[in-house]
């Protein structure tokens, strides 16, 4: 049999077992928020892999979507490449023959003199029928100030060319990509060069398919590529990116967007050629067709840390960014910006003469540029611009008043009334000496205030010969007056001195009829 324990070593024992229990208690407590902590880990790592499988699925189905939306088009344009090439060799056809019958007609082209559009249009479309780049050229260049009526007369005018790609290329070749000209000090025909570009779009467009094929032949295709890099590599000679002239770049850009030759590895020069001339109003939308859509935010934050808040609120709106970029905030910093513009010039030493002019349009300019802003995109609910108007008619009515000319006192040897020249001095020393710049001797009446002479005056036959050293007054209307020959009827009247009246003199004429 067993022995039974002594109470007394039971004693000793149960403190070491306490501590035990305690020690396998926060073992197993330990235990537990370890595995807590893994379970949540695997859970985790189950939820990220579930994520990541389900976004690879949808990919793969993006992927299948596109996969066979590319086919499809694929398929379309292999389809339709004989409707084009046949719609093509109709068009080409017609040209030919409109292009023979107006050479044998010995049709000649205008002198650049056009009354309406369809005059401008009828020139335009026969230099394109003869493909006389040069002439079409020059013919361009002069009408500037016809603009929208060549914007709208020149696509169809092209449709006529033969081929209207080569024949573009032709004609913007005498000042791009370098400028050939004899004589460069004359307008930047930049303007010329994009308008052409764009009005080539709608013509080189697929008439089955549209945008999704432009048609070019390879080889005006591979002539648009070596102007373009031949063009990249003259920046250096230029003064690099910051030095090229603001049309230049433009006219490059409209390149690489007609003919589809954009580059992906040039994406970060054409970047910095866009932020570089973001004030056009047509650089937003080459930016997009560019390839920048993905840089937008970051450009559009360089554009407001460089000052031009006005254009970046252009490239918000185009890209559908105005959630993020707000517009009216960027708007009020461009005008407190060109307040502050406004203030260091009038307080710039070197404009002391034209201080306050220079400062005033600058404001003017500032004030025009978001009023036409908020209208643009109907900001008007967020950003009245009845305040800024306002500002605005205040600015030009002091500008007015500033140019009116100060009131001079008529000198002795000036006229007053219209500042013509005056006859020599001596004439009026001369006897029956009668010298005017006038047309005509004018006619000479009584003042208005007298209705008669008195009674001693005697009637003159003829004008009084001098009037001392000034010209003869204004000549004014006659208003009913007696003839001056013959008496005078009526009793004598004594008048008051005024002017020489009632003295026996020539009425003396006040110095307020001569100002």
């Amino acid at each position: 049999m067993g022995s039974i324990p002594d109470p007394g070593e039971l004693s000793e024992l149960n403190p070491l077992s306490f501590d035990e229990f305690q020690r396998q208690t926060s073992l197993m407590t330990s235990c537990t928020l370890l595995w807590k902590e893994l379970s949540d880990h695997f859970t985790s790592l189950e939820q990220n892999l579930q994520k990541k499988s389900a976004a690879l699925r949808h990919k793969i189905q993006t992927l299948d979507t596109q996969t066979k939306a590319s086919l499809d088009v694929l398929k379309k344009r292999e389809v339709t490449i004989d409707g084009s090439v046949e719609i093509a060799m109709e068009k080409l056809e017609d040209r030919t023959e409109a292009t023979l019958n107006s050479i044998s007609r010995g049709q000649e082209l205008g002198d650049g003199e056009v009354d309406d559009g369809d005059g401008l249009l009828m020139i335009l479309m026969s230099y394109c029928l003869k493909m006389e780049a040069r002439g079409f050229w020059k013919f361009v260049v002069t009408k500037k100030k016809e603009i929208e009526e060549l914007r709208n007369a020149l696509p169809a005018a092209l449709s006529e060319c033969v081929d209207p790609a080569k024949f573009v290329m032709e004609a913007i070749s005498e000042v791009f990509p370098v400028d050939k000209r004899s004589d460069k000090s004359g307008n930047d025909l930049g303007w010329a060069c994009v308008l052409v570009l764009e009005s080539l779009i709608p013509v080189m467009v697929d008439p089955v398919i549209g945008k999704m094929r432009m048609l070019v032949t390879p080889s005006v295709k591979e002539k648009a590529k070596e102007i373009a890099e031949r063009w990249k590599s003259s920046l250096e000679e230029r003064g690099g990116i910051e030095n090229v002239k603001t049309p230049d770049v433009h006219t490059f850009l409209q390149l690489l967007v007609t003919f589809g030759i954009v580059k992906e590895e040039d994406v970060d020069l054409y970047r910095k050629l866009v932020v570089g001339s973001a004030w056009r109003k047509q650089m937003p939308k080459l930016a997009v067709s560019l390839g920048l859509g993905d840089k937008m935010p970051e450009m559009i934050e360089e554009l407001i840390s460089r000052g031009q808040q006005l254009d970046a609120v252009h490239f918000t709106y185009e890209v559908g960014l105005v959630d993020k970029f707000p517009p009216v905030p960027l708007l009020k910093a461009f005008l407190k910006d060109a307040k502050k513009a406004a203030v260091s010039i009038l307080e710039d030493p070197n404009n002391a003469g034209r201080a306050a002019h220079l400062a005033a349009r600058k404001e003017q300019s500032a004030l025009r540029a978001v009023i036409k802003c908020i209208e643009d995109y109907k900001l008007q609910a967020e950003f009245p611009p009845e305040n800024l108007k306002k500002r605005l008619e205040q600015l030009e009515k002091a500008k007015t008043e500033k140019k009116k000319p100060a009131a001079v006192p008529a000198t002795k040897r000036t006229r007053a009334s219209n500042g013509g020249p005056m006859p020599p001095a001596k004439a009026g020393r001369l006897t029956n000496a009668y010298v005017s710049s006038f047309p005509a001797p004018p006619t000479f009446v009584r003042s208005p205030s007298h209705t008669q002479y008195p009674a001693g005056v005697t009637a003159y036959a003829s004008p009084p010969a001098v009037y001392g050293s000034r010209s003869p007054p204004y000549a004014y209307s006659p208003e009913a007056a007696p003839p001056l020959a013959g008496s005078y009827p009526g009793a004598p009247m004594n008048y008051p001195a005024y002017g020489g009246y009632g003295n026996g003199l020539a009425p003396a004429y006040q110095q307020a009829y001569y100002r």
